[in-house]
C-alpha cells in the first residue's frame, strides 16, 4: 500500500481491464485465425481431393461436418449449437471473474474454439442452428480445423493448470503479489 492509501484500489481496478483485454485479444486472435483459415479452405480445397502436407501425418481435405468431434451428434446439430452458446457464455463469465492470467489465456482459447465452430453452425445453416462446420485438417483418423486446435490446447492447458494447482481466481492479496505490488 502506498502512503496515500489508494494504490490497492487502483491496482484492483486495472486488473479487470487487463484481464478483459487479454481474454479479448486471445479470443479475437483465435477467431480470426479460424475464420481466415476456413475461408481459404472453402476457396482452395475440394470435397473430392486431398492435398498431402506431411505424408502419413497431415493432409488438407475439405469436409462439412454437421456433428461434433469425430462426427458425433450429426443428427443433433442444433443441440451442439445450443451447448456451444451456453459454453461461450459460461467461459466468458468465468473469464470475467478469473484473476490468473494463465487461466484467462486458456479460457480465451476455449472461447475462440467454441465460438469459431458456432459461427459456422450459424453462418452455414439452412434452418435453426443446423449449419455444418468447415473442417480441412486431415490427420488420417480425424478431420478438424483451427477452432478445434484452440479447443484442444485449451483443454490440455486446463488439465495442466489444475494438475499444478493454479487457481483460476486468487485472493486479493495473492493477486496483488502477482502484479508485483504488495
Amino acid at each position: 500500500m502506498t502512503a496515500n492509501g489508494n494504490a490497492p484500489s487502483r491496482i484492483a481496478a486495472q486488473r479487470p481491464r487487463r484481464s478483459v483485454a487479454v481474454f479479448s485479444c486471445v479470443a479475437l486472435l483465435g477467431l480470426v485465425l479460424d475464420r481466415v483459415s476456413k475461408l481459404l479452405a472453402l476457396r482452395y480445397l475440394s470435397l473430392t481431393e486431398s492435398r498431402t502436407v506431411i505424408p502419413h501425418l497431415l493432409s488438407l481435405r475439405l469436409l462439412r461436418n454437421p456433428g461434433a468431434s469425430l462426427g458425433f451428434g450429426s443428427n443433433s446439430t442444433w443441440v451442439i449449437s445450443v451447448l456451444a452458446i451456453v459454453a461461450c457464455i459460461v467461459i466468458a463469465a468465468i473469464a470475467c471473474r478469473a484473476t490468473s492470467m494463465a487461466w484467462i489465456v486458456v479460457l480465451g482459447m476455449a472461447f475462440s474454439g467454441a465460438a469459431g465452430n458456432l459461427i459456422d453452425r450459424v453462418a452455414y445453416a439452412d434452418g435453426v442452428l443446423n449449419g455444418k462446420v468447415v473442417d480441412f485438417l486431415d490427420y488420417g483418423w480425424s478431420v478438424g480445423n483451427v477452432a478445434d486446435i484452440f479447443l484442444m490446447c485449451a483443454g490440455v492447458g486446463m488439465v495442466v493448470l489444475v494438475s499444478i494447482g493454479v487457481p483460476w481466481r486468487m485472493s486479493g492479496r495473492t493477486a496483488d503479489a502477482d502484479d508485483g505490488n504488495e
